[in-house]
């Protein structure tokens, strides 16, 4: 089906690639099978924040206030742990300390928790990756509070999961623009029936 010059195009795989694929990257280090490195830093800057932002410009443009919000936040959330890891380097600043890291990843929590309602009415898989992002963010702020490297490796594989997840709703997306009919299942959501009023 050709698109009309008025149709406008999905942002959201854009914005859950660069989620699913930097948060997998991220994780990867969380877990403990490989090092931080430019890497993920680059990865976090550019697709998980830059790429993400744009997502949630046009998720705006179409009048998506959850797309919006979430996208725009979590662009912002990569950019802004990027800068955390960089800045003290360039002597902006004192690296934060564990009490803090974990304070920053516990809101950021906070902040899930609340979109993770607002998936209810939305696909099964929106709330796999949000009710997944939630703990992996709980887990990453206890490790860092509670001083326990073993939360922040749990942490890593769960993040994984999160972050496959959020690549197979992209690409999901994708295919079943790009074929017109749902190739990947993704649970979608079905209102419960209102009581007829008497």
């Amino acid at each position: 089906m050709a698109h009309t010059s008025s149709s406008l195009a999905n942002p959201a795989p854009l914005g859950l690639m660069g989620f699913g694929m930097t948060t997998v990257l991220l994780n990867l280090h969380n877990a403990g099978l490989v090092p931080m490195g430019s890497a993920i830093l680059g990865m976090g800057l550019v697709f998980g924040g830059a790429a993400q932002v744009i997502a949630g410009i046009l998720e705006y443009q179409k009048g998506n206030t959850f797309g919006m919000t979430a996208f725009t936040a979590y662009g912002a959330f990569w950019i802004s742990l990027v800068a955390l890891i960089a800045l003290p380097h360039f002597g902006v600043g004192e690296p934060s300390t564990p009490a803090l890291m974990g304070s920053y990843l516990l809101i950021w929590g906070l902040f899930t928790l609340v979109m993770f309602f607002g998936t209810l009415r939305a696909t099964k898989v929106h709330q796999i990756i949000f009710s997944s992002l939630t703990l992996l963010f709980l887990l990453l702020g206890l490790g860092d509070l509670l001083g326990e490297p073993t939360l922040t490796h749990l942490a890593g594989y769960e993040g994984l999961f999160c972050g496959f997840s959020a690549i197979y709703l992209a690409a999901a997306e994708i295919l079943e623009e790009q074929f017109q009919y749902a190739v990947l299942p993704v649970g979608p959501y079905a209102p419960a029936l209102q009581p007829a009023l008497a």
